[in-house]
């Protein structure tokens, strides 16, 4: 058997997700630079909202006409303020997003499994929240002191620090996500983020 066809059929998939603020973005940037394709389910979540005709009608529906703005584009202001204070919406909105972003992930593994890459990433803020976690073979928790996540999502998204609370009550705490974790990662702007991801890689690979 080639080499080819053994890596393809070999091919690990590798979740990672963190509480926000965390920064699991940062550390799958990391692994970007050593050649790992990443899917960010939250990125083409965000671009399924105003493509799937499907997503679009139910976000309307939950949140009103406004939640779209006249040239389609999304509205995450007001969807945000509804959502994160209304778990019975929030979680009506995930019944429809989550399938749709699932079956997406599944099509770009086919097109992973072209390239015969060792692994790939699955980045997500809500992998053990949701089904997302399943299929993945390992996990990967990026971890970091309450004060600092609540900061740093502070200034990443220009909002007050209940407004973080209310979006943390919706996940996992950081020690369950961690219960779940074959993998840790720290990010407390103290450990070399370069360091743990390159010894990481180095596991994947062999």
């Amino acid at each position: 058997m080639s080499d080819f066809f053994y890596l393809v059929l070999n091919m690990q998939k590798i979740g990672v997700t963190g509480s926000i603020g965390s920064g699991k973005s940062l550390v799958c940037n990391i692994f970007k630079q050593l050649g790992i394709p990443i899917y960010n389910a939250d990125d083409r979540a965000k671009i399924l909202m105003i493509t799937h005709d499907e997503i679009i009608s139910t976000v309307k529906r939950l949140f009103g006409r406004e939640s779209y703005f006249t040239d389609g584009s999304l509205n995450r202001v007001h969807i945000s303020a509804i959502a994160f204070n209304n778990k019975a919406l929030l979680t009506e909105l995930n019944k429809t997003v989550h399938p749709t972003v699932f079956a997406d992930f599944d099509n770009w593994i086919m097109e992973q499994k072209k390239l015969g890459v060792p692994y790939i990433i699955k980045e997500a803020a809500l992998m053990f929240e949701t089904d997302s976690y399943k299929g993945l073979e390992k996990y990967i928790v990026v971890t970091a002191p309450l004060q600092l996540r609540i900061e740093r999502t502070m200034h990443r998204d220009n909002i007050t620090q209940e407004q973080v609370q209310a979006r943390m009550n919706n996940q996992f705490t950081q020690e369950e996500k961690l219960a779940k974790a074959n993998f840790e990662i720290i990010n407390d702007d103290k450990h070399s983020l370069i360091e743990q991801v390159v010894k990481l890689n180095k596991v994947f690979i062999n």
